[in-house]
C-alpha cells in the first residue's frame, strides 16, 4: 500500500490534494471541477458516471476515468471494471 500525504493542488496552490509518490501532477476538485462538467451522450456511460459527486471530489482515480472518456470517447473493458470496483468499494466504506 502506498504511504499517502498531502500536497498542494499544482494547477491553484490554494487547496490540499491527498496524494502518493507516484502522482506527478495532482490537482484538486475544483481545478478539474470544469473538465468533468460536460455532457455524456451514449447512456450507457452516462449511467456509469452517475455517482455521487462526493465520490469524485474524494478520488482523483474516478476523475481520470471519467476525464479520460470525455477526451477519447471511449474506455477500455479493464477501466470499466476498475471503475465499478472502485465505486463499490467507496459505497461500502460510505455505510
Amino acid at each position: 500500500m502506498a504511504i499517502k500525504f498531502k500536497k498542494k493542488c499544482a494547477r491553484c496552490r490554494k487547496n490540499f490534494v491527498l496524494t502518493t509518490s507516484r502522482d506527478r501532477y495532482p490537482l484538486c476538485y475544483e481545478c478539474e471541477k470544469s473538465e468533468l462538467d460536460q455532457e455524456i451522450e451514449d447512456p450507457e456511460m452516462k449511467k456509469l458516471f452517475d455517482i455521487p459527486e462526493e465520490f469524485y471530489r474524494k478520488n482523483s482515480f474516478l476523475r481520470d476515468i471519467k476525464r479520460n472518456y470525455l477526451r477519447f470517447e471511449n474506455l477500455t473493458d479493464k477501466q470499466i471494471a476498475a471503475f465499478k470496483k472502485t465505486v463499490e468499494r467507496m459505497k461500502k466504506e460510505q455505510g
